[in-house]
C-alpha cells in the first residue's frame, strides 16, 4: 500500500477507516532476528520533521545502524492524525536502511487509537512488517494503574474492546502504552517491548531513536 496525504481532516479519517480494514493483530512472522527503534522530532518553527531509526539485534540489542532522515511536514499537527505528518519521514528513513528489518518498535500508537490506527499501525500496514506502538501516554481507552513494580501491567480497553497493555516499565515510573500496529498480537507485543527494557523507562530500540529525533536549539 503507498502513503497518501490527505488534503483535509475528513479525508484523513476516510483514509485511516480504509486502512484500518488492512490492520491484522495476529503473529504473523518467523524468527526475529534485527528490529529498529523509530522516533520523529519535529521543528515547528520550520515546519520540518526529522525521523531516527535505530537497527538493532534482536537478542543482544546491539545497535547495527543508524539514520536520521529529515522531511518537510506535509500535514498539520493534530491529535489523532498525526501518522499523516511522520509516515513520509519515516518511510524516507527506512528506504535508506540496506535490509528491510525483522520487526519494528515505535513511538506512538498502534491500536491504541481511536480508529484504531495510530502510526505503528500505519506505517504497518504501508510497509507489510510487523510493528508495536510504544506510547508515553494514552491517547484512548480506559485501564486499571498497574502496580508499582517493574513488569506489573494491566488491559487498556476501549468500548469493550482489547488495545493494548499499560505496563510499568521501572519501578514507580509512569507506565508505558503498548499496543500491537500490525501482523504481532497484543500479547507478543508487550513480550517484545519487555525483552528489549534494560535500565531505562523506554525500551532500547525506542529510547535511542527518542534521543537522536530531538531537534537541538543552536
Amino acid at each position: 500500500m503507498e502513503h497518501t496525504t490527505p488534503s483535509t481532516t475528513k479525508d484523513a479519517v476516510a483514509i485511516q477507516k480504509n486502512m484500518r480494514k488492512h490492520v491484522i493483530l495476529r503473529d504473523e512472522f518467523e524468527e526475529v532476528k534485527t528490529l529498529v527503534g523509530i522516533d520523529v522530532g519535529y521543528d515547528l518553527k520550520n515546519n520540518m520533521s526529522k525521523c531516527a531509526l535505530v537497527l538493532m539485534d534482536a537478542d543482544s540489542l546491539e545497535i547495527k545502524q543508524s539514520v536520521i532522515a529529515h522531511e518537510e511536514s506535509p500535514f498539520p499537527y493534530i491529535s489523532g492524525l498525526l501518522s499523516f505528518r511522520e509516515a513520509p519521514v519515516i518511510l524516507k528513513a527506512l528506504s535508506v536502511l540496506g535490509k528491510k528489518p525483522d520487526l519494528l518498535m515505535i513511538d506512538g500508537q498502534g491500536v491504541a487509537h481511536p480508529r484504531r490506527l495510530g502510526i505503528a499501525a500505519h506505517i504497518g500496514v504501508l510497509t507489510d512488517l510487523p510493528a508495536i506502538g510504544v506510547a508515553k501516554s494514552r491517547l484512548c481507552g480506559h485501564y486499571d494503574e498497574p502496580p508499582p513494580s517493574k513488569g506489573a501491567h494491566t488491559p487498556l480497553t476501549d468500548k469493550g474492546e482489547y488495545i493494548g497493555t499499560v505496563l510499568r516499565s521501572r519501578d514507580n515510573v509512569k507506565p508505558l502504552f503498548i499496543s500491537a500496529g500490525h501482523k504481532i498480537s497484543q500479547e507478543t507485543a508487550l513480550k517484545w517491548v519487555i525483552n528489549s527494557l534494560w535500565k531505562y523507562r523506554l525500551p532500547e530500540p525506542t529510547r535511542l531513536a527518542d534521543k537522536l529525533s530531538k531537534y537541538h536549539k543552536g
